[in-house]
């Protein structure tokens, strides 16, 4: 089943890691190198089975050649489970994890991602150099939640254009669902902006933070779809866009960090772009924290990755356009978006050997 699975889906390879003495249990799945060696963090979940941990990386994996492609980068996809309770984690589990990925030679780079942190990847640095998101203090960019958070209001900006006519966000009531860090620091671009914020959170605390701060409207879970709003921006949980909460929404625009928005992609989609809302694709939306990442495989220079991330703009307009022309929904757009660039990099010879040739030379000079 695994072996149709990765046929049909065109994954490259999988990869079962063990260490009996830290406890380690996880697994690497690299879905495509085309555009150059596979980015795509390490998530550690305790997992009800082995089967299920298996399906999440294939699905991560896959998803991240996709936001690598559309994000512009010259990175496949791939992703990094660990199998376990996050607060067994240890130091030797991730320097055993850092020697797997180091026999990948490249192949794959790592990063944080759910319930791992710098720490984590200062420690698979001591044993590999094909990890990203490690300290400052190494000459990285250390943790990626402000890039990412800029990469959403730029983003929303755009966005903004297509619903509004002007990308402007002053007067604009932007509907945010969860205020975690990445939010709240997109929160604050838009109030610094002029926008106001209606605001929900599981968190009491993390509410009344941007409520005392940003002068935010506070609301319960279930009304943040129904409030009078222009966008929302959705950066919690996943699946929040169904049959339920679509019809609720009274705004012209979705665009936010969380990802999987929508419960059934091309159902939802559509329904959305049924109901005259522009959505702007969460994994597109997203990317602007692993493009910050990335920019450490060329030695980190804060302002260039900026500037990268500024592209996204231009990367979210494209994805209008390609639905207009087409006449399909931003979905879709953007997976062909992705496509069309992986399919136009097939050709290309060499290109993995001069990318990990980069990333070796730059690590070493360090």
């Amino acid at each position: 089943m695994i072996f149709e699975r990765m046929e049909h889906e065109d994954y490259e390879q999988l990869v079962f890691c063990h260490d009996k003495t830290s406890g380690l249990k996880a697994i690497i799945a690299i879905h495509d190198t085309t555009l150059g060696p596979a980015l795509g963090g390490c998530r550690m979940w305790d997992y009800a089975s082995e089967e299920e941990a298996i399906d999440d990386v294939l699905r991560l994996a896959k998803g991240m050649t996709y936001k690598n492609a559309a994000a512009g980068l010259n990175l496949g996809g791939g992703k990094t489970v660990i199998i376990g309770k996050p607060d067994q984690k240890s130091e030797f589990m991730f320097r055993a994890l850092g020697r797997y990925v180091n026999s990948l030679n490249g192949r794959y780079i790592t990063a944080e991602d759910v319930n791992t942190t710098v720490q984590d990847m200062d420690y698979i640095y001591e044993e590999t150099p094909y990890v990203t998101g490690i300290s400052e203090s190494y000459g990285s960019s250390g943790n990626p939640s402000p890039k990412t958070a800029y990469g959403v209001y730029i983003s929303m900006k755009r966005t903004a254009k297509e619903a509004f006519g002007d990308d402007s966000l002053k007067g604009k009531k932007i509907a945010v669902q969860g205020v975690g860090n990445v939010a709240y620091t997109m929160c604050e671009y838009i109030h610094d902006e002029g926008a106001e914020l209606i605001v929900t959170d599981i968190n009491e605390d993390s509410v009344q933070r941007a409520v005392d701060n940003f002068g935010a409207q506070a609301v319960g879970i279930d009304e943040i779809y129904s409030v009078d709003a222009d966008i929302f921006a959705p950066c919690a949980l996943g699946g929040i866009l169904n049959d339920e909460t679509i019809p609720q929404l009274k705004v012209k625009a979705v665009c936010g960090s969380s990802n999987n928005q929508l419960k059934e992609i091309a159902k939802h989609s559509k329904m959305l772009q049924d109901h005259g809302i522009v959505y702007a694709p969460d994994f597109v939306v997203n990317a602007g924290g692993v493009i910050n990442v990335a920019d450490e495989l060329q030695g980190y220079n804060e302002e260039r990755a900026t500037k990268k991330i500024e592209e996204m703009y231009d990367q979210i307009g494209k994805i209008f356009d390609i639905a207009k022309r087409e006449n399909i929904t931003t979905a879709e757009a953007a997976d062909r978006l992705a496509e069309e660039r992986i399919e136009g990099y097939k050709n290309v010879s060499s290109t993995f050997s001069l990318h990990n040739k980069s990333l070796i030379e730059t690590r070493k000079n360090k």
